[in-house]
This record gives structure tokens, sequence and C-alpha cells, in this order.
């Protein structure tokens, strides 16, 4: 019987720190002027925005890159690693939010996870397979979003940091002075 119990308890335990890196791996640190923001990422759901997400962000492309676009009481849109990287040669404020990355575009996952405060999902053009590292994250419940856009993470820790980006016109969500992702990466 104590062999049974032993050996029951190294199988517990590795089956348990398996789950917990899995868990670990799928975690984003966003760094804001603000604080830090913990992403938690949805493989199961949508399993290639989130591998291009965290290339890019791994890579350190996402560092630097502007909100450049941001409405109040709904969502924040970054991503844009040409035009919005305010590190980047080709920089643009006026064109943030037109770019994307040099990898092909990605088809849409559209999910069961509904669009509420502090998902993550992706920006696309009208065509659903035009994702490509554009991304937003919801102020608030956007319903007309479900399964229109291919959500992928959610925010676990620091949506207050996320409140505080500066907000756009009301209109557009064009930004003047937008606030900038300091590093993205993974825990």
């Amino acid at each position: 019987m104590k062999k049974f119990i032993y050996l029951f308890l190294i199988f517990f335990s590795l089956v348990t720190n398996e789950a917990y890196t899995n868990v670990e791996k799928n975690i984003m640190i966003l760094k804001l002027t603000y604080g830090e923001v913990e992403i938690e990422l949805y493989p199961d759901k949508a399993p290639n925005h989130v591998n291009r997400f965290k290339e890019l962000a791994n890579s350190g492309k996402y560092d630097g890159v502007v909100f450049h676009r941001v409405i109040d009481g709904f969502m924040a849109q970054t991503g844009d690693v040409k035009f919005g990287n305010s590190n980047g040669p080709d920089f643009n404020l006026s064109l943030a939010g037109t770019g994307g990355s040099d990898l092909p575009n990605i088809k849409a996952e559209f999910t069961d996870i509904a669009h509420t405060r502090g998902i993550l999902s992706a920006a696309r053009s009208s065509d659903p397979d035009s994702a490509n590292s554009q991304f937003f994250i919801c102020f608030d419940s956007a319903p007309h979003l479900d399964r229109q856009y291919s959500a992928f993470g959610k925010v676990v820790k620091g949506m207050e940091f996320i409140d505080m980006i500066k907000k756009g016109d009301p209109n557009s969500g064009s930004v003047s002075t937008p606030d900038k992702i300091i590093s993205l990466k993974s825990k």
C-alpha cells in the first residue's frame, strides 16, 4: 500500500508540474508606463493567433509599438509593428494601424470566447482572414465582436493599467500622443 501511495504522489507531482509549466508558457507580461499587465493566452482556442503573438512578442517586435486607436469604454488597439513601432525606421503615426509584420496573414479562428472586459483579440480589416500582428484589449463587453473576431487571450492581472492608456478621439479613436508598449514577453 505504501508503494502505491508513493507512486501516486510521484505521478501526481509530475502531472501537476507539467500542467503548471504549460500554463506558465502561455502567460505574457506586457510592460506599460503605468505598470505590468499579465495576459493568459488560449492556445486551445486559437493556436495560430497565440503562436504568432508569442513569436512577435518574444522577438521584441512589439517593444515600442504605440496604442494608435483607443476608444473609451470599448478597446485599446496596438500591434502595428511596421508603422506603429516608435523605435523603428518606418514609424509614422498617421499610418499606424495600416501595417503589420512581414509574416503572412492568419486565417480567422472564431471561438466561443465572449468579448468581455480584458479580452485580447486580433484586429483585422473587413476580410476575416486578414489578421497579422495587430490586436486589441477590450475595456468593456463588446458582444457585437463575438464570433466575428479571433479572441485568443485575457488580461488576468493589471487591467487597471490598461484602463490608464491614453484615450483617443471619441469618434475615430485616433490618439495624438499615444502610450506605447515598453516590452511584451513570455513570463
